[in-house]
């Protein structure tokens, strides 16, 4: 059997039990899914991928909120820390002004899945940064996605409002729905799943 990252491990296991904490919703079913395929570890990259942008300077402010909800979310934050600093981060492609306030704004990174720390045929499973002021633009895709928020923002689905999330909500997107997120005055950090398969 592959051995999988500590880090990883943990983390995945911190997820987990924070979506234990969750009312019986189509979001949990989503998410416990996705825990049980990663319940078999995929193959490690064997690369050093970890990258850090500037936009990554807001993790700490971020884990901080966290930090002062459950203990679950608590476990999280302090597990997410570790593992932040093995990741590769990057900006979406959705964007090409390299100077823009956007592509400068946010980043991504993928813990499992394609272009992750872990190849993994069921789940791509990754984090998102985004700084103060910042949206994130429509977008959709068809995998099922689940958001876990680890600091505030705001989501709007196809052509509904805006609408608030705070530390340890979920978000829930049907395949192909449009979707975007922004920050406020603070930066949102949340980590998501895509059921790839």
């Amino acid at each position: 059997m592959t051995k999988r990252n500590l880090a990883i491990s943990e983390f995945i296991q911190a997820h987990k039990a924070v979506v234990q904490t969750l009312p019986e919703t189509p979001i949990k079913k989503f998410f416990t899914l996705c825990h049980s395929a990663l319940s078999k570890p995929g193959t490690p990259t064997g690369n050093d991928i970890s990258n850090v942008v500037p936009v990554c300077d807001y993790i700490s402010e971020s884990l901080k909120i966290a930090a002062n909800q459950s203990s679950q979310m608590q476990q999280l934050s302090t597990k997410f820390w570790s593992l932040s600093k093995l990741l590769a981060w990057h900006p979406s492609d959705r964007s090409s002004d390299k100077m823009g306030k956007f592509y400068q704004g946010h980043a991504n990174a993928v813990i499992t899945g394609h272009g992750g720390l872990e190849q993994h045929n069921f789940v791509r499973f990754g984090a998102s940064i985004i700084g103060p002021g910042i949206e994130y633009p429509n977008h959709r895709h068809p995998p099922e996605e689940g958001y876990l928020v680890i600091s505030e923002g705001k989501w709007r689905q196809g052509k509904g409002s805006w609408f608030q999330r705070n530390s340890g909500d979920t978000i829930h997107n049907p395949p192909n729905i449009w979707h975007a997120m922004k920050s406020g005055d603070s930066p949102l950090l949340a980590v998501w799943m895509l059921w790839t398969q």
